[in-house]
């Protein structure tokens, strides 16, 4: 069994889009007054939540209407001089708007899609475990009238930064922890759910889990708000092949991403642990040229079971082992006709090519495994899992009628806890340095 799940907790179901072909997970919330329902890519490698907002000119086409703030009564535009402006992530400035000067943010991403908008609150409406509504009150957001992309109504950001949906939500749930279990990329199963969990009840314990400790970054660097772990290694089979062919390993040297599909490895690395898999797999892999995302390595076959010696078990700091079946390593796609399983991993040029150094572990590594975040104790846990199964665990015996938590979100109060979980790491990190 995965987390128990507190009936009052605030949770959502998290579907695949198979439609736009890159796998994203995709979770439901509602915006304003009265609730606006969105469709949102949920995102542990960013910390910012925004949304496609009219009127918008320089918007790309989405399936669902779009959020119209005019119609919320509870909407408001962060202005220049408020914290919330001059407080935040950098990504944050003052601009010009007719007589008002107005908060404004422009967020690039590491694919270098990009948003553009105005910094907003609203009220932030999400579902317990008894199907009632939980609110939150004055949630930090992005009201994105120029950005690119397709088919999703904006992200959800879950990273460490202060703009984070886990960070604003984070006083009002039982503490800084959530967890998730994303279903695989199936085409099979076009319409299968995982869950995602905040706050009391989201732990990820028991029999079969493991778990390695969260490593934090110094806030200059590039990717400080990302959930880093130190990865030792990479067997194939009983081959063990070390993250760095130097035998020395670099503390928080990966960070997990839901938002991106692929697991991204540095260029050394990867070709040490494809020769492995190479070895491993009596087929003939199948090298494609990817303009997008580099050389991509396939196998010309409609099944896995043909890819069973492919076993990947990823060997974290702590002595944490977690097994990845071919399920989880490759993914079915097709090319001029041919089914093919194409593998998950992936050389840092083909994502990064300004950063080579750059490992992810993608959301496809994460599939039907509980992933519980502990920002209180500092550790990330992983529990294997059928996940199609644990979004049936959210549906209570909610009476259906419209009773509902409203919570007051405190900006200043999710900015006191997350500097003091960021000063205890520190003293806790020097203390045991010293003692070395």
């Amino acid at each position: 069994m995965g987390p128990a799940g507190d009936q009052n907790s605030p949770q959502s179901e998290v579907t695949r889009d198979t439609i736009d072909g890159e796998g994203a997970h995709v979770m439901k919330l509602s915006i304003g007054t009265p609730p606006f329902d969105i469709y949102t890519v949920a995102d542990t490698g960013s910390s910012l939540v925004w949304t496609q907002c009219e009127p918008c000119p320089g918007c790309y086409k989405q399936k669902k209407p779009m959020f119209d703030p005019r119609k919320s009564s509870t909407y408001h535009i962060i202005p220049c001089y408020a914290p919330e402006c001059n407080a935040t992530i950098d990504d944050f400035s003052c601009s010009r708007s007719g007589d008002q000067n107005v908060c404004s943010y422009n967020y690039v991403y590491m694919d270098q899609s990009k948003t553009h908008g105005v910094v907003a609150k609203d009220t932030i409406t999400l579902v317990s475990g008894s199907g009632k509504p939980v609110s939150f009150k004055d949630v930090v957001f992005g009201c994105g009238h120029n950005n690119t992309g397709e088919n999703q109504m904006g992200m959800v950001g879950l990273g460490l930064g202060n703009t984070s949906l886990v960070s604003q939500i984070t006083p009002y749930v039982g503490g800084g922890k959530f967890s998730h279990c994303l279903v695989p990329f199936e085409p099979d199963h076009p319409n299968a759910a995982g869950t995602l969990r905040f706050g009391n009840g989201s732990e990820v314990t028991g029999e079969g889990a493991v778990s390695t400790p969260l490593i934090i970054k110094d806030q200059n660097d590039r990717y400080a708000y990302q959930y880093h772990v130190t990865v030792e290694g990479v067997s194939v089979g009983n081959t063990f092949v070390p993250f760095d062919s130097s035998g020395s390993v670099s503390k928080g040297n990966m960070f997990l991403d839901s938002g991106t599909q692929v697991t991204v490895l540095p260029q050394d690395f990867y070709g040490q642990l494809m020769e492995q898999v190479k070895k491993a797999v009596d087929l003939k892999p199948v090298l494609v040229g990817d303009p997008k995302n580099g050389t991509r390595f396939y196998y010309n076959t409609s099944t896995l079971d043909h890819l069973k010696g492919a076993t990947l078990t990823v060997h974290f700091d702590g002595g944490g082992k977690v097994q990845l079946t071919p399920e989880q390593a490759f993914f079915h796609t097709e090319d001029d006709g041919y089914k093919l399983l194409c593998c998950m991993l992936m050389n840092a040029t083909g994502v990064a090519s300004e950063d080579l150094n750059v490992a992810i572990y993608g959301s496809n590594a994460q599939s039907n495994f509980w992933v519980g975040f502990d920002l209180e104790r500092m550790t990330v846990s992983f529990k294997p899992t059928d996940c199609r199964k644990s979004s049936g665990d959210r549906k209570g015996s909610g009476d259906g009628k419209s009773s509902s938590t409203v919570i007051q979100f405190s900006y200043f109060y999710t900015c006191l806890i997350n500097f003091l979980l960021f000063v205890i790491f520190f003293i806790v990190e020097n203390r045991s340095k010293e003692e070395k």
